[in-house]
């Protein structure tokens, strides 16, 4: 009698539990109904774009070195220089390798005592997929997605071609990138002994690489970063703006002049990024004019305020300066539209700016902002 007792409490429990579970999960799908849908398959396929370093999800497609020189002086020369050398913002990518590091897959000007004192992609990479995805997902800057896979293909050869790994006359393509990879200069450059990247799969290994017991314990609430140099120390190390590198342009700060007010206006955070800054200064500017509304939108699209500050140079000149310089020419419109959308080299220094992808009507609208509303 007591056993059938137990086992009737036991099922009406059971079937209580069941019924109660049952409700949640009701409830649960009334509560978020309506709410998302699961994603197609195109819509994963689009955001599934990345390449491993064992080539998983390279899509199929080629191209040569001559085919690459094409797209890099239309789409990449005019940020990273005609052979990789770069400019004076962006770093050289080509440059520092040699024959004799293609056949040991260490770069010697990376080893201590090595007399190189700036670094290039080519010298520093280990894994070519990395490059392949990079201007894949990336590049150019002011158009990323735009270049075609068999476009991606091409620059990556090219690339190469300057760097020596590949000859002139390549075709890099899916079928052969892996026999390249066995060619990169910092091939064995890298190491897997740690559990970070790439894990087993890749031959890394399972040892935790932080093995204390207290981390992540007793932290600071609250972490100010500073990066500013006092007045002090600010020349210490030479005039950095003067100091060449083997290949490209010159980079660095004029430690000579005192540090832009663009930074110094919040000693608390002086790491603030000039783009945000200055994106917060046009918005003012603009917010008051009757095109500003228009013209905000236009200028964040098109990354212009990526290059531009307001009253202060960034990579390219102000928005003041460029205005202050046209003020008054009958054809300020035609002319400055014609620069947006085409881009240029010369009229404000060596940095150039590439050609941009938006319409005549959006370039138009800008140079009157530029030649009319916009006040120096």
């Amino acid at each position: 009698m007591f056993r059938s007792s137990c086992v009737q409490s036991v099922l009406i429990l059971a079937i209580a539990l069941s019924a109660s579970a049952a409700h949640a999960d009701g409830q649960a799908v009334t509560r978020y109904s309506g709410i998302g849908r699961p994603a197609t398959s195109a819509e994963v396929k689009a955001w599934d774009i990345d390449v491993r370093p064992d080539f998983k999800g390279l899509p199929k497609g080629r191209g040569s070195v001559r085919q690459g020189e094409v797209v890099w002086e239309s789409k990449c020369a005019s940020c990273h220089g005609t052979f990789g050398e770069s400019s004076d913002v962006f770093a050289p990518l080509a440059g520092g390798t040699t024959a004799e590091d293609i056949k040991t897959g260490r770069v010697a000007n990376l080893m201590p005592g090595a007399n190189q004192p700036q670094r290039t992609a080519l010298m520093k990479m280990a894994t070519l997929s990395t490059l392949w995805d990079y201007i894949n997902r990336a590049m150019p800057w002011n158009a990323p997605k735009s270049l075609s896979t068999d476009e991606v293909y091409a620059a990556t050869a090219y690339i190469l071609n300057l760097g020596g790994i590949v000859p002139g006359d390549f075709t890099l393509s899916d079928a052969n990138i892996r026999d390249v990879q066995e060619r990169l200069p910092n091939r064995k450059g890298t190491t897997t002994a740690h559990a970070m990247w790439p894990g087993a799969e890749f031959g890394g290994t399972s040892k935790p690489d932080v093995q204390g017991s207290v981390c992540m314990r007793d932290c600071k609430k609250e972490v100010i970063v500073k990066s500013f140099l006092p007045d002090y120390a600010r020349n210490a190390h030479g005039q950095l703006a003067e100091q060449t590198r083997l290949v490209g342009g010159t980079r660095g700060a004029d430690t000579n002049r005192p540090e832009p007010e663009i930074f110094m206006s919040n000693k608390a955070s002086p790491l603030i990024a000039r783009a945000p800054v200055a994106t917060e200064k046009i918005a003012n500017a603009v917010s008051g004019s009757a095109p500003g509304a228009a013209v905000m939108p236009l200028l964040q699209k098109n990354a212009c305020i990526g290059c531009h500050a307001m009253d202060g140079k960034l990579v390219g000149p102000s928005f003041k300066d460029v205005a202050g310089k046209y003020k008054g020419r009958v054809d300020a419109v035609n002319y400055l539209a014609g620069k947006i959308k085409g881009g240029g080299q010369g009229v404000w220094g060596s940095m150039p700016m590439p050609p941009q992808t938006l319409n005549e009507a959006e370039a138009t609208q800008l140079a009157q902002w530029l030649a009319r509303e916009f006040s120096p």
